[in-house]
């Protein structure tokens, strides 16, 4: 939006170094902060797990129509995204961020209140929509303040806490239900998001480029840091950023990318890789309680080191992304620059991100296939919990580095594009989890461990597809856009 001296701020700014107005101790502060935001949303959906037969027994419903909390849960995982994703991209993080966890935090204070199934299945949707959303705004609150060359090891650790949800939500999930009855599980989330919520509005700045550029041009005045407002350091307001006009957001603007050439295959992929991952956790309380009569807190604690595999792999990888595009970037006598940010135009950002994958992948094949087999013949548990450790170390690091190229490629729109990546790995996920009982039950362990093992393989030509066409294909995208821009500004002309 134009300002008062008739240019766009945002525009002005962003000629500028594009990450010089944040500062390292700003970027560390505000990774742990999106770190542990990110945590909340993975342990929500896990840590409900332990606590379903006790719920139906309260609430006299059929397990069955417990589990029916699940499915809905899962679909709004996948479509809240679409929605805050568009709004954080057009108003900014911040508010996306409290408008998220508000919504959240008044849907866990009505679900450790309510008594009733139907209460239950509503308050279980809108706390899905408040939590599920936050992952698409992490990944691009860390776009907006890392450069390409460094964005690797800070998605690292907002991985760590992504994939260490999965691990202790089983955990704290059995020990609260077990010794304080299930509501106490809703208390726990609501007092956890409630302690977030305070320091974010208190301390964090607002990030997002089409509303402060590069971060030198202060927000709107409701749109800044409480802490700012205590020390009275007060911006004129001829100074303050201004975004587009506020508009409903658009989950059509999700669809749009993920039908884009290059972005579809990279959707695909990580939705297959994922299945691997996701189905490990979601199987592993069944098969532990059926093989070693595990009770809910024993099962809890089993899922450990596959969360402690999971943060290792994440941020040990964040690491060798940054050591590989360096690499890659000198070979090519390509220079880096972290304060004014990388034009990847003529960069192969697609095969300084990928190369890492193929060794991790096809270690944690191994892997998966092996912790089947294992299951099957029923081994010592001392086994099964070693493969665990090893699938968690191996399998997660593949669709990490797809989820750090996905913000790569855009720049503009980080969360919405995350938002499509969310959308279609938790419908593939959900499809998955109807059907893997099933499966389990018509081929036995073994043999399921080796078909999701077999999934992961395919996805290695498609991989090589895209470090090989990926960067012709982003220069086509490009080129369609310029000359769909020049025929519009034509069509203006003439008019």
């Amino acid at each position: 939006m134009p300002g008062p001296d008739g240019e766009n701020n945002v525009s002005r700014v962003s000629s500028g170094p594009p990450y010089s107005a944040f500062p390292r101790g700003m970027k560390i502060w505000i990774t742990v902060m999106v770190t542990v935001g990110s945590f909340i949303s993975p342990v929500t959906a896990n840590i409900y797990f332990p606590a379903l037969n006790p719920i139906a027994e309260d609430l006299q419903v059929s397990t069955s129509l417990i589990n029916l909390t699940l499915t809905t849960y899962m679909i709004f995982q996948g479509l809240a995204p679409t929605l805050f994703g568009d709004f954080g991209d057009m108003a900014g993080r911040r508010p996306a961020y409290i408008l998220a966890f508000t919504i959240y935090l008044l849907a866990n204070i009505g679900l450790a209140l309510q008594r009733n199934y139907a209460a239950l299945m509503v308050l279980r949707c809108v706390q899905s929509a408040g939590s599920s959303g936050t992952i698409a705004l992490g990944y691009a609150l860390i776009a907006d303040i890392a450069s390409t060359a460094e964005r690797g090891k800070y998605i690292g650790f907002m991985g760590a806490g992504i994939n260490i949800g999965p691990a202790l939500g089983p955990f704290l999930g059995g020990l609260l239900s077990q010794y304080l009855g299930w509501p106490s599980l809703f208390w726990f989330l609501a007092i956890l998001v409630a302690v977030w919520l305070v320091p974010w509005v208190f301390t964090v700045p607002e990030t997002c480029r089409n509303v402060v550029g590069n971060g030198s041009v202060p927000p709107q005045s409701w749109n800044r840091p409480w802490v700012e407002y205590i020390r009275k350091t007060e911006a004129r307001p001829q100074e303050y950023a201004r975004t587009q006009k506020l508009r409903f957001p658009n989950p059509l603007r999700t669809l749009v990318v993920i039908f884009e050439k290059e972005m579809g295959l990279i959707l695909v992929i990580n939705s297959i890789l994922y299945i691997g991952f996701i189905l490990t956790a979601a199987t592993l309380g069944t098969l532990f309680k059926e093989i070693y009569g595990y009770n809910d807190l024993q099962v809890g604690l089993c899922y450990l080191p596959y969360g402690l595999g999971s943060c290792v792999a994440v941020v040990g990888q964040g690491y060798i992304l940054d050591w590989n595009y360096r690499r890659v970037a000198k070979k090519l006598g390509f220079v880096i620059s972290r304060r004014r940010g990388d034009d990847l135009r003529k960069f192969p950002i697609e095969m300084a991100r990928i190369q890492p994958v193929y060794p991790a992948l096809f270690l944690g094949v191994g892997s998966l296939i092996a912790y089947g087999w294992v299951l099957q013949v029923e081994t010592s548990v001392a086994v099964p919990l070693v493969l665990l450790f090893l699938i968690g170390l191996l399998v997660p690091t593949s669709f990490n580095v797809l989820n750090t190229l996905i913000v790569d490629l855009h720049p503009q729109a980080p969360a919405t594009a995350t938002a499509a990546n969310n959308l279609v790995r938790c419908l593939v996920g959900a499809a998955g989890a109807a059907v893997i009982e099933l499966v389990i039950q018509g081929v036995g362990r073994g043999w399921t461990f080796t078909i999701l093992g077999l999934l992961v393989v395919a996805c290695m030509p498609g991989l090589v597809v895209l470090e090989k066409r990926g960067p012709r294909w982003r220069r086509e995208k490009k080129v369609k856009a310029e000359n769909s821009a020049s025929q519009q500004a034509q069509h203006v002309i003439e008019k």
